[in-house]
């Protein structure tokens, strides 16, 4: 059986962890980062899957520049939904299945509950389309692709990746001694990178196709989130809640994006463990030795 793997976008926080899962389940694994091939580009994407022969395709580069989409929506639409799209034609061409990452910001938060993969979507700005539309371009093109949303992932690679992670920016915030302000009316289910791919990997390895949904365990405000980072870490800063009105964004986010796992657990895997489980073995990995 053909054990092959290709993982793009494989130095960011969720494509080490993909290369690791699959690496310890005895796979073949070829990652490619950013700086070895421009996923925008068809023809090298199609020279890239072509060469590794892969049954398996995990896409996990993206424009994740929320406020910034804004600004320059074509760039976040040809990483977020063209790549997909070229990604899509070069597993078609060479018979390989794709995984696909998209977010929880395909909603608008108005539900008031976690989104299940049955919910309408309606994304609010140039970001949440490109990641919509993505979703669209892998199953037009293909009959069986894997697509999962996610929400707000964190991961030890955050520590080196130029952008990092929440918890690693309320770190730094908690370092300068300022007072941090953080929104309590914006509602996610933050993801820990390893767990996450973890459950990818089992439900692309279970034969499964269509949309599935795996956030973290706990539906969280962004201002209790913080709070709990600085509990785990045993730092105490000074925080302070704000809400969306005094915190303008140039894009907007939706209020309530937290996913339900409810169709992901139907097959029997494991629930996501609470955030502050999740947090903790954060900081575990984060103080380990580095290799």
């Amino acid at each position: 059986m053909n054990r092959r793997a290709v993982v793009f976008g494989s130095f960011g926080q969720l494509g080490v962890e993909l290369v690791r899962e699959l690496g310890e389940r005895g796979w073949a694994v070829t990652g490619y980062a950013r700086s070895d091939v421009d996923i925008t580009d068809a023809g090298a994407v199609e020279r890239r899957v072509a060469d590794a022969a892969p049954r398996a395709v995990f896409n996990a580069a993206a424009y994740n520049q929320v406020d910034v989409a804004e600004r320059e929506p074509l760039a976040a639409f040809q990483v977020n939904a063209l790549a997909v799209r070229n990604l899509a034609l070069a597993c078609r061409q060479s018979d390989a299945r794709l995984v696909h990452f998209s977010t929880d910001y395909v909603f608008d938060g108005r539900a008031g509950r976690p989104y299940g993969e049955e919910d309408l979507t309606h994304p609010l700005g140039a970001y949440a389309v490109s990641k919509l539309t993505g979703e669209l371009y892998a199953r037009a093109y293909l009959e069986n692709p894997l697509v999962i949303r996610t929400s707000g992932v964190f991961g030890p690679r955050g520590l080196k990746t130029a952008r990092g992670n929440f918890p690693e920016l309320m770190l730094r915030l908690a370092q300068s001694g300022q007072l941090i302000r953080v929104v309590e009316d914006h509602v996610a289910s933050p993801t820990y990178a390893p767990l996450l791919a973890a459950r990818a990997v089992d439900l692309f390895e279970r034969g499964q196709a269509g949309v599935f949904h795996i956030g973290g365990g706990t539906p969280i405000s962004w201002y209790r989130y913080a709070a709990m980072i600085f509990e785990v870490a045993g730092l105490k800063p000074e925080l302070q809640a704000t809400n969306e009105r005094e915190y303008r964004t140039l894009a907007r986010r939706p209020k309530f994006s937290a996913l339900s796992n409810a169709r992901m657990e139907s097959l029997g895997l494991a629930p996501m463990p609470e955030l502050s489980e999740c947090l903790r073995r954060y900081f575990e990995a984060r103080r380990a030795p580095k290799s």
